[in-house]
């Protein structure tokens, strides 16, 4: 009989970043406005579920839609709530990027004097740079923004890649911290894992790949379902980093049709802020071009947030 050596903890050195940060939504009013006060409660509920991080206007913030006005805002208002916290602080970790490096380190460097702790850039999209250019313009964030940035690799949405290589030459960078990594690419994934300098973190950029992410030795997840059930994917994480495999997976299966449903339907974060106003969280608002979730995909949606153990206030919230 074969005897199987359980995997030991996925702990490589630890980094500041370790856990769950959640990408969050920005609430807005019925007429399209800021709902500063449901804000609040959202970045409030994060910090009781304990969770590592939190990340105001990146793509699930819809900052694309946002002025400079509001994304300054809101990212003051996250720092402030996070100050006021007793306890373990949550990291504040800003969507800065854009497609012009001069405009994304000019938002890099305001986000730093607002409170935020580490920027969140993502790569240029619609120039589709190439692997040089990629690396030329997050060196130059990194050497002027005055914040600590996290490479934020998203093909689907940028139309470029940021390849493994790349990143690794970035990690060299004393200011340049981790990867979000949203390549749905798993050689990728596991090539900067294994290739990664010490206290740079690999971060899960879908909900779906945080368990393979932290089973090849990742650190967490930049999530969009933590919005929805922060405590659950809180436990998610912890369990993993612990080497509890049979927990964290019985918690993926759980969460997995709702990280479906996420991204079903409609874009993000139509999806996720339907199911905040299912649950009585926040108006089921967004910008155009976004629109709300259709009719005929809510009841998949409940049906998401019920088997992850979700109660929810208003089963089918604000028909579209």
């Amino acid at each position: 009989m074969t005897t199987i050596t359980p995997m030991p903890p996925v702990r490589p050195g630890g980094t500041s970043l370790d856990g769950v940060t959640t990408a969050l939504v920005t609430p807005f009013e019925a007429d399209g406005t800021l709902d500063e006060p449901a804000f609040a409660r959202l970045v409030e509920r994060q910090v009781a579920a304990g969770v590592s991080g939190i990340a105001p206007v990146g793509t699930t913030g819809e900052a694309p839609t946002l002025d400079a006005v509001e994304r300054e805002r809101l990212i003051e208002r996250c720092a402030e709530l996070a100050a006021g916290v007793r306890g373990p602080r949550p990291t504040v970790v800003a969507g800065t990027g854009t497609n012009d490096t001069r405009a994304t380190i000019a938002a890099t460097r305001r986000a730093a004097s607002l409170g935020a702790d580490v920027a969140l850039v993502v790569a240029p999209y619609y120039n589709r740079p190439n692997q040089a250019m990629l690396e030329a313009h997050f060196t130059a964030v990194a050497e002027d923004g005055r914040l600590p940035i996290i490479v934020y690799n998203v093909p689907s949405r940028t139309a470029s890649n940021v390849a493994a290589e790349t990143v690794l030459r970035l990690a060299g960078h004393p200011r340049i911290v981790g990867v979000k990594e949203a390549s749905g690419n798993l050689e990728q994934i596991a090539t900067i894992v294994r290739d990664r300098p010490a206290g740079f973190a690999v971060l899960a950029g879908d909900d779906a790949w945080t368990l393979p992410l932290l089973a090849l030795g990742g650190n967490g997840v930049v999530s969009v379902a933590s919005n929805e059930v922060p405590e659950s994917m809180v436990a998610l994480v912890a369990a993993a980093l612990d080497g509890d495999w049979h927990a964290a997976r019985t918690i993926h299966e759980r969460l997995l049709p709702l990280f479906r449903a996420n991204f079903a339907g409609a874009p993000n974060p139509a999806p996720v802020k339907a199911a905040l106003a299912m649950m009585g969280l926040a108006e089921d608002a967004v910008r155009l071009p976004l629109l709300p979730l259709d009719a005929g995909s809510r009841p998949a949606l409940a049906d998401a947030l019920a088997s992850a153990g979700v109660r929810l206030e208003l089963p089918l919230a604000i028909e579209a």
